[in-house]
């Protein structure tokens, strides 16, 4: 008989599902209330009620309202019809603020799908880090390179200036002149 936990794995949704269903809002890496509900498997209205009852742990740094104009903005990326008939603006949770759900939602498939959440910023950190990295030395190669081409650029420009004119000697035999 298989594990329950090996059987808990395969309902879970993989990091590339929830990292699909994050987003940059306020300059921060969300996930939306409707979006863990889903996850959850419970009704976005229960997720909300559950946190407002625990409301002094999810601080504006954990959790915020998304404004009229975010909103606009996000369903007009999403996509219309899978908002259906939602009415208010849903909930942005930070990294920390998943974390918080765990104790606010005490169902083993939320914790399941914390881990995995969690696993997923993890994961979406250490490739910003890697990217991060990968700018600084690009950035570094195109300093040297720029006085590499600077010597190049400058050889180019001595090649197209013109010279000097020199004083035109007859083609020909002419006589012995005195220097």
């Amino acid at each position: 008989m298989p594990s329950q936990k090996i059987i808990a794995k395969k309902l879970i949704a993989s990091v590339e599902q929830i990292e699909s269903r994050m987003f940059l809002i306020r300059g921060q890496k969300v996930m939306l209330s409707t979006h863990l509900a889903e996850l959850y498997e419970v009704e976005p209205r229960i997720l909300v009620r559950g946190v407002k009852r625990n409301i002094a742990r999810f601080p504006e740094d954990f959790m915020f309202q998304l404004n009229p104009e975010e909103f606009a903005n996000l369903k007009s990326q999403i996509g219309i019809s899978s908002w259906g008939g939602v009415r208010t603006a849903p909930y942005a949770f930070t990294e920390q603020g998943v974390a918080m759900l765990s104790s606010v939602l005490h169902s083993t498939r939320a914790i399941q799908v914390n881990i995995e959440i969690m696993r997923a910023f993890v994961r979406l950190r250490q490739m910003l880090s890697t990217n991060a990295e990968l700018s600084r030395k690009l950035a570094a190669l195109e300093k040297k390179y720029d006085i590499q081409f600077k010597a190049v650029f400058e050889a180019i420009r001595e090649l197209m200036t013109p010279l000097e004119p020199r004083k035109k000697r007859p083609i020909g035999f002419a006589p012995w002149e005195k220097k």
